[in-house]
C-alpha cells in the first residue's frame, strides 16, 4: 500500500485564517482531511477544493474522532499531524496529535491558554496581568469595586460576552444576563484599561519566541467591543517593540512553550503594557491575508511547517504598510444584495475585497465578531494613507436590507 502523507483539521471556516491553512497544506503537498460539525459544508462540498476528504463528525466527541483517525490509517493515509486553527478546538487537536502523531507542541500550554480563567491564575503574579476577581455562581458582588469594570465569560470566544459596567446597577445587570446563560459558570470582572490596543501574532520555534506582526486595534464600541480596524505595523516604535518582545518572552518562558503559534491582545497603559488575552493560534478573519500583504509570507504555511516539526521561514519578503476595514452594519434586516464591491476592489491601494454573506442572510448590528460582513485590504506608503485607501474603498461597500 502507498501511503499518502496527510494533515487532518478539526474545523474550519468558509473563509479566513483557518481556511487559508487547508488550502497551505495542499500547497505543501499532504492530503487534507477535515472533519467537521457543519452539515452546510458537505452541502457546499465544491466550493472546498483544497480539502481533499471532508468528515461530518461531532468535532467535540474525541473517541468518535479516534475511530475515525483509526480508519483513515488503514485506508493507506500517513497522518503527520492533526491541527486546527479554530477556537475551540486547538487543544482538541493537540491532544489528538500526542496519540496519533509526533506532537512539537504543548497540549498543557494550549489548554490553559483556551481557558481565560486558568490563564489569569496561571499569570496573576506577572506585572503585565491586570487586576482581576471571579466570581462563583450565586456569590454575591464584592463591595467598593471601581468603577468602570470589564464583565466576562472565561469561556467566551471574541467579543460576544466582554461587557462594560460603568456603574453598580449596569454590573448586575450584566451578571444576570451571563449567568442565564450559564447558570453555572465563573464569572470574571477585570479592571478597565484605557489605552491603545495592540494585537500581536507571534510564533515559538524551537524555544525562540518571534513577534511576527504588530497590529493596531481600531475598536467601536456599541453593544459590544467590536474590532472594526486592524493597522499592521511594520516597523513599529522602539519602545513598542521591546516592550511587547518582553511580554512575549516571559509568556513563553512561562508556559514552557517550545514550539506553536498564539497571538496577544495587549493594551499600552499608564502602568505599562497589560495582557487582555492570549489565543493558541493565529487570529482568524483577514490575518493571515494581511501579514500576507504586509510581509510577503503566508504566517499559516510557515505555522504548518513548524506543527510538522520543519523549520520555517519567517524573513519578510518585503515591508508595506498595510491596513484592514471590516464593514459592519447598523440595522437589522434580510440581505437583499451587495453592491460595491467591483467599485472598492478597483479603488485606490486595494489588495483584496471579501464580501460573506449570500443573499438572504439575516445581518445585525454587531454583538460578536461573527457579525462583521465584510473587509477591505489596502497598502499605502504611509499607516495612515493605507487606512485611508481602506476606508474610502469600504464606504463602496452597501448591503441593501429587507426590514
Amino acid at each position: 500500500m502507498i501511503y499518502l502523507k496527510a494533515i487532518v483539521f478539526i474545523g474550519t471556516n468558509k473563509s479566513g485564517s483557518s481556511r487559508e491553512a487547508t488550502r497551505a497544506a495542499e500547497k505543501l503537498g499532504y492530503f487534507t482531511v477535515l472533519f467537521t460539525n457543519n452539515e452546510k459544508q458537505l452541502e457546499q462540498r465544491r466550493a472546498y477544493p483544497d480539502i481533499h476528504k471532508m468528515i461530518l463528525i461531532d468535532t467535540f466527541d474525541i473517541e468518535s474522532m479516534k475511530d475515525e483517525i483509526e480508519k483513515l490509517g488503514k485506508t493507506g493515509l500517513n497522518i503527520k499531524s492533526i491541527v486546527s486553527f479554530v477556537d475551540p478546538f486547538v487543544h482538541i487537536a493537540s491532544t489528538l496529535c500526542d496519540e496519533f502523531c509526533q506532537n512539537y507542541t504543548s497540549s498543557s500550554a494550549i489548554e490553559t491558554m483556551e481557558d481565560k480563567e486558568k490563564t489569569r491564575k496561571f499569570l496573576q503574579d506577572q506585572p503585565y496581568s491586570p487586576k482581576f476577581l471571579l466570581m462563583k455562581p450565586n456569590e454575591p458582588i464584592a463591595k467598593n469595586l471601581t468603577f468602570p469594570l470589564i464583565v466576562k465569560s472565561p469561556k467566551s470566544t471574541g467579543s460576544k460576552d466582554v461587557l462594560l459596567a460603568t456603574d453598580a446597577d449596569q454590573l448586575n445587570n450584566h451578571l444576570k444576563a451571563l449567568r442565564s446563560k450559564n447558570p453555572y459558570e465563573t464569572i470574571m470582572i477585570e479592571e478597565y484599561l484605557d489605552g491603545p490596543q495592540y494585537l500581536v501574532e507571534a510564533v515559538v520555534y524551537q524555544r525562540q519566541p518571534h513577534v511576527i506582526g504588530i497590529i493596531e486595534q481600531e475598536i467601536t464600541q456599541g453593544k459590544r467591543f467590536i474590532i472594526t480596524g486592524y493597522g499592521v505595523l511594520v516597523k513599529a516604535p522602539k519602545d513598542i517593540q521591546s516592550g511587547i518582545e518582553e511580554v512575549l518572552h516571559s509568556i513563553v518562558k512561562a508556559f514552557d512553550i517550545e514550539n506553536g503559534a498564539l497571538h496577544l491582545e495587549l493594551r499600552l497603559t499608564q502602568n505599562g503594557w497589560k495582557l487582555i488575552e492570549i489565543n493558541p493560534r493565529i487570529s482568524g478573519g483577514a490575518m493571515n491575508n494581511m501579514l500576507q500583504a504586509a510581509l510577503g509570507f503566508s504566517l499559516v504555511e510557515e505555522t504548518l511547517k513548524i506543527l510538522l516539526g520543519e523549520q520555517p521561514n519567517l524573513q519578510p519578503r518585503h515591508k508595506k504598510f498595510v491596513y484592514t476595514k471590516y464593514v459592519i452594519v447598523e440595522s437589522r434586516g434580510i440581505l437583499e444584495k451587495v453592491i460595491g464591491k467591483a467599485k472598492a476592489t478597483r479603488s485606490t491601494g486595494v489588495v483584496e475585497v471579501y464580501v460573506k454573506p449570500r443573499r438572504g442572510t439575516l445581518l445585525t448590528p454587531p454583538l460578536s465578531m461573527g457579525h462583521r460582513y465584510a473587509y477591505v485590504i489596502a497598502e499605502g506608503a504611509t499607516l495612515k494613507e493605507a487606512r485611508n485607501h481602506a476606508i474610502n474603498a469600504a464606504k463602496e461597500i452597501k448591503f441593501i436590507l429587507r426590514v
